[in-house]
């Protein structure tokens, strides 16, 4: 076996494959989890008008404080008739069009009314409590960058600055494929040397989490045969993801058949544990992730390269993983390897502390079900003692 790659030299080598798709236009409302393509930009001023920050009343700043005439109560949606005279206020809502001729709002709250006037008791300073035209963003400004993966509050923005449709990032269609004769599907009656197949649903709903569209064929044994029949009608997708298959066992057919097939190996084996024998290829513009069998080494597979992968294929600025600051609540024993460590984190304080989950065994996906947290272990010898500052990649539902 060849030297192994670092992570960081392995995820180079699959975002230099992982050219963007092609782009697509929807409605805004339909842009959930969808990435940017081009920058969309305001249509309109917004706020587009004057409008008030308060229930209050519109006035001039220079006649405060004093007593003065109320001309016309603004509700929202409804501006004024005329524009504000010396000597007059008029009553406002929040949102409402503050009228030419008016340069400041007081809160209702800091005013009194006495039959048809309001008496101001405080100098009110200009500009106060008045959300200025094109104060948030300008007509023809930017609202979100391109490669930004759109969210509620995106979403929300685009939708206040006018902005029916946007252009984004093609969806990565994803063939999961599990190999294993020993595999049976949950429900199933198991026989001696059979397990239950968990690898394609932890697949599946990862790559559906970063963007992707994802279909999980039926699980194959270990036969070239039916291998090679799998692989070729996976191979029509954008990214095919397989697990198990990818070692130096006899029954480790993914890397022959899918050399058979014309994938290209651009590596074969990344330092870190679990998950070393990760093989990544390459026909055309489809990529080819075999991910080790090892339910625990799939998922960490998974989120250090495929994930990367998927987002990029949709444009995003930033597709590699984010690791975050935190402290260890207990010692971890360091290894040849980079280690990515199963840890529940929880609030210590102004810091993050994770807490080590006991049986890191890569089959242990059960265990690992309690975990939120990636710990990332540096190689070396000894132990990262409990205090210790470290980096970790979140993992499953915030």
């Amino acid at each position: 076996m060849a030297a192994l790659l670092t992570i960081a030299e392995a995820q180079r080598l699959v975002l230099a494959r992982a050219a963007p798709l092609a782009a697509e236009t929807v409605a805004v409302a339909e842009g959930s989890g969808r990435v940017l393509a081009a920058d969309a930009r305001a249509a309109v001023d917004l706020p587009p008008y004057d409008s008030s920050a308060m229930d209050g009343y519109a006035l001039r700043a220079a006649e405060t404080p004093g007593r003065l005439r109320i001309a016309a109560r603004i509700a929202a949606g409804r501006p004024a008739e005329r524009a504000l005279a010396a000597g007059e206020a008029m009553a406002i809502a929040t949102g409402g069009v503050v009228p030419e001729g008016a340069d400041a709002v007081v809160p209702v709250e800091a005013t009194s009314e006495d039959g048809d006037a309001v008496v101001v008791g405080e100098r009110v300073e200009p500009g106060a409590f008045v959300r200025r035209r094109g104060g948030d963003v300008a007509a023809g400004e930017a609202v979100v960058a391109a490669g930004t993966r759109l969210g509620p509050a995106q979403l929300g923005a685009l939708a206040g600055a006018g902005v029916a449709h946007v252009r984004v990032g093609g969806t990565p269609a994803v063939a999961v494929l599990s190999t294993g004769t020993e595999l049976r599907r949950p429900g199933e009656q198991l026989t001696a040397g059979q397990i239950y197949e968990a690898n394609s649903v932890i697949l599946r709903g990862a790559a559906v989490e970063a963007g992707a569209e994802a279909r999980v064929l039926d699980a194959v044994a270990d036969d070239p045969d039916a291998h090679r029949r799998a692989l070729a009608a996976a191979l029509a997708a954008d990214v095919v993801v397989t697990s198990g298959g990818v070692s130096v066992g006899p029954h480790d057919l993914v890397r022959p058949v899918g050399a058979d097939l014309g994938v290209e190996e651009v590596f074969w084996g990344v330092a870190v544990k679990p998950g070393k024998p990760l093989w990544f290829g390459a026909r055309g513009a489809t990529l080819v992730f075999g991910l080790p069998g090892n339910p625990v080494s799939a998922l960490v597979g998974f989120h250090l390269f495929v994930r990367p992968a998927l987002l990029a294929l949709q444009g995003h600025a930033d597709p590699l993983p984010r690791f975050e600051p935190g402290r260890l609540a207990s010692a971890i024993r360091r290894g040849p390897r980079v280690q990515l460590v199963r840890a529940r984190s929880r609030t210590d304080g102004d810091a993050v502390a994770l807490e080590p989950l006991r049986g890191q065994d890569s089959h242990m996906i059960a265990r690992a079900a309690a975990a939120d947290a990636l710990v990332l272990v540096p190689s070396g010898e000894g132990d990262v003692p409990a205090g210790a500052p470290v980096r970790y990649l979140r993992i499953g539902p915030v």
